[in-house]
């Protein structure tokens, strides 16, 4: 059974910054991409980057980029999600996922297989 956990999630003020961790259990770790969403309260859960299955290829959406930087490291089956800079609007439920399809890049929400819980990430201004 493939299980995803989220951790790092804190209140820190604008301008902080932050690192969530995503651990990987009972997979074969090098076989999935890693997406983190993010939900806003009153919102839809939302992309917010993707590295690939060899961690060479990352995406960010705009609003992230040169801010936020994904990252895994394959003996601890871990993908780390390091957010500098962070702002009010960038409180929400975070989310990693895994994907064993091509269309991990996208960012659509069906193209991960598996979900962890949520780790809250508030920005106080």
């Amino acid at each position: 059974q493939v299980r995803l956990v989220e951790s790092g999630g804190r209140l820190v003020q604008t301008g902080g910054s932050l690192r969530l961790s995503c651990t990987i259990s009972g997979a074969t770790f090098l076989s999935y991409a890693v997406g983190w969403f993010r939900q806003a309260p009153g919102r839809e859960r939302d992309f917010v980057g993707a590295v690939s299955w060899s961690g060479r290829v990352t995406k960010y959406v705009d609003s992230v980029q040169g801010r936020f930087t994904i990252s895994r490291d394959d003996p601890k089956n871990t993908v780390y999600l390091d957010m500098n800079s962070l702002e009010p609007n960038d409180t929400a439920v975070y989310y990693c996922a895994a994907s064993r399809s091509d269309g991990y890049e996208s960012g659509s929400v069906n193209q991960y297989d598996y979900w962890g819980q949520g780790t809250r990430v508030t920005v106080s201004s």
